[in-house]
């Protein structure tokens, strides 16, 4: 059962994720990476947006409001490690233009942004 159980816990989020790369493509975002793992942590998408990077971490529960609360403190410090590792990638490092937002889907499967959201942790 606990299997079966985490198994549709997955298949849940990765709907998620879909459903917030279409909706961040569709504000003009490119999607560069889906669930990229770095020694601190993973980051659910990573995208570019005029020349800035944007992190997205994407939370699903009942409301927007109950996905949000989902994201911990731990959680955020272990986002903002992870993506310090991603833009060590680029030659400008951490002086290039970023910021993390949160995405959270709702039971329907709308989708809310808060730009910057980790950054006020």
């Amino acid at each position: 059962m606990g299997h079966n159980r985490s198994r549709l816990n997955d298949l849940a989020g990765r709907a998620a994720e879909d459903a917030v790369a279409r909706a961040c493509e569709a504000r003009g975002q490119r999607v560069l990476g889906r669930r990229w793992r770095g020694r601190g942590g993973e980051i659910d998408l990573v995208t570019e947006s005029n020349s800035e990077i944007v992190f997205v971490e994407v939370k699903k529960s009942s409301s927007h409001a109950k996905a949000a609360l989902r994201l911990s403190e731990t959680q955020a410090r272990r986002i903002m490690t992870a993506a310090e590792e991603y833009l060590g990638r680029f030659a400008t490092g951490l002086l290039t233009p970023m910021r993390i937002d949160l995405a959270t889907v709702d039971r329907d499967g709308r989708v809310a942004f808060v730009e910057n959201a980790v950054g006020e942790f």
